[in-house]
């Protein structure tokens, strides 16, 4: 295998990628932090006390049959109200080591307050069950237990946005109106934590950049502060028009983020509506409208699942419809009809009925469509996802040319998912592994990596992308190039790889859906599909032992279909066919 490059000339190569203006703003944060500014802005204060929220509430919306059962049996099980996990609670935030002692994402998760909404919806539906001073004293242990600007909670400007967001929500569910004392002085501490360190979150161009401001934003227009609005909605407008393409691509290609995208988005549009606030101008609006239809192409419709594409962290922000982080119907929803004033196929969505949102037409289907990053087919109950160019933005993973096939909620070929960010120490592998080219469906020129890694969430060298009219193309740094055709079928798909440069064998991935899957005289055939593969050399072809991650903090092994071949190969054929009936003893179309 090639020998890979100092690390500090990687990062010099990465950061040339990234262009000045984040540089930029890292120095300026940098500089900050060094002069001690976020620090005097962030000195300790004593947590708010209650009461928080609105004493009344209006009547519960109709709601789909079950709905009000699931959010009260909800209710009952909560888990607790106060998580630190391994991190001291008591130490400064902003020097708080969120490596060493374990992964501060599950734990940031748990500190977004998701009970709090909930809470809300149960005190709606059974006013005499005790939810609402259940919501008043988890929140009060909250505070309590988390003193403004000390441990993990408060490390991070996103948490405190999303938290912000969170806190808003509950208020208008509960009617709006009046801010209690207690909730106005909890929101002027977000925002504080969320200002002190406005220029980190600028120089991550991803979600960072656009949650915070729209943070900033709820807590103007709940405190009255006009100037901080326009500053926010100023900040927030400019973010949305660097970060989303106007086909709706965003920065981060990865549905998990770009869920998180769209539910900061429709959680902030309908705050808007109901505090009568100006709209964002232009080219936000179409910006977030576009964003929205793209994430309702790639939710599956029995079960609400994704490809796993790019980062996967298991976020759900306001899930007013309790489908939890694997089924994004009712994201998908709520963005639709709040940003992009159509239906993305959900009608009966509960969260959705809570916001008290009409159902408008569908979105118009779509055979083919291509976006900043992706490009997707749909045949019939058959679709396809492919993750292209450009990289105009820090590729996440290296999945370039990864393609997802998806037949109905079946997903044969497969993203293996995230792992963790920071996985405990027998499980330190999963990092680097889910976010490399071999846990993607890809081909791999000589084993080896086409962009090194320069950082825990850095690639250097990165491959340069071409648009194809039927797929897209790579060339790595040394000179391999990779082309991908997609033809796509009812039942019956093609994927042709064209190979060229100075490499002297390659390796060809499929991840397939977990099962029985058999060897072929030319590939391999399980009970959702069969794959023939065909090339201009001779292949080998074997079935290996994998892993995918369903969900965030897990891992288990999945079955890859891999095809070798050595030099001068130059086109490898994988066709598809997908089983007519699922059950392991139909036929294929």
């Amino acid at each position: 295998m090639p020998l890979q490059a100092p690390r500090a000339l990687l990062r010099l190569d990465a950061a040339a990628r990234l262009g000045a203006r984040p540089l930029m703003w890292l120095a300026w944060h940098r500089a900050r932090v060094a002069a001690g500014l976020p620090g005097r802005a962030l000195r300790p204060a004593a947590p708010p006390a209650g009461p928080f929220l609105p004493a009344t509430a209006p009547a519960p919306p109709a709601l789909p049959p079950g709905a009000a059962e699931a959010v009260l049996a909800a209710a009952r099980d909560l888990s607790p109200a106060v998580e630190h996990g391994p991190f001291d609670p008591a130490a400064p935030a902003l020097s708080l080591d969120l490596f060493a002692p374990g992964d501060v994402r599950p734990v940031w998760e748990r500190n977004r307050l998701g009970w709090l909404p909930l809470l809300v919806q149960a005190h709606r539906l059974e006013p005499g069950g005790g939810h609402l001073l259940r919501a008043e004293s988890r929140l009060a242990a909250w505070c309590a237990a988390n003193p403004p600007y000390l441990g993990p909670n408060w490390a991070c400007g996103q948490e405190a946005a999303l938290r912000v967001l969170t806190l808003c929500l509950a208020h208008a569910l509960l009617g709006g109106g009046a801010v209690e004392p207690g909730m106005a002085a909890l929101l002027r501490l977000h925002a504080r934590r969320i200002a002190a360190t406005r220029a980190y979150a600028r120089a991550q161009d991803n979600n960072h950049a656009v949650s915070e401001p729209a943070g900033l934003l709820a807590c103007a227009w709940m405190l009255g502060d006009g100037e901080a609005a326009r500053r926010a909605a100023r900040d927030l407008s400019a973010a949305l028009a660097r970060l989303v393409a106007p086909d709706g691509g965003f920065a981060q290609v990865s549905t998990g983020y770009h869920r998180l995208l769209l539910d900061t988005l429709s959680v902030l549009e309908w705050l808007r509506r109901g505090l009568g606030a100006p709209p964002l101008p232009e080219p936000a609006p179409a910006r977030a409208a576009a964003a929205a239809r793209w994430l309702a192409r790639l939710v599956e419709e029995e079960t609400g699942a994704t490809p796993r594409l790019g980062h996967q962290d298991g976020s759900a922000l306001a899930d007013l419809s309790l489908g939890g982080a694997g089924d994004a119907r009712g994201g998908a929803e709520r963005a639709a009809r709040l940003l992009a004033g159509a239906s993305a196929g959900f009608p009966d969505d509960p969260g959705c009925a809570w916001l008290g949102l009409d159902l408008p037409p569908p979105l118009a289907a779509e055979a083919e469509w291509v976006a900043e990053g992706t490009r997707g087919w749909q045949h019939g109950p058959a679709r396809a996802l492919l993750r292209t160019g450009p990289l105009r933005f820090r590729p996440g993973q290296a999945d370039l040319l990864h393609l997802d096939l998806w037949d109905g909620p079946r997903n044969p070929l497969r993203d293996t998912g995230t792992g963790a960010y920071n996985p405990p120490g027998d499980k330190g592998w999963w990092a680097a592994h889910f976010a490399s080219a071999a846990a993607h469906n890809l081909i791999l020129f000589d084993e080896a990596e086409p962009m090194p890694r320069a950082g825990r969430f850095l690639l250097a060298r990165w491959v340069r992308t071409e648009s194809l009219p039927d797929g897209a193309a790579t060339r790595d740094f040394r000179g391999n190039r990779h082309a991908r055709r997609v033809v796509p079928g009812g039942r019956d798909w093609v994927v042709e790889d064209r190979l060229s440069g100075p490499f002297r064998r390659i390796a060809l991935r499929w991840h397939l859906s977990p099962g029985a899957w058999r060897l072929t005289g030319d590939g391999a055939e399980g009970a959702e599909a069969r794959i023939a593969l065909a090339a201009d050399a001779p292949l080998r072809i074997a079935i290996e032992s994998g892993w995918e991650s369903r969900a965030y903090g897990e891992a288990e092994p999945v079955p890859v279909l891999v095809a070798r071949a050595e030099a001068p190969v130059s086109a490898v054929t994988t066709r598809i066919r997908l089983r007519s009936d699922c059950t392991g003893g139909g036929a294929y179309a």
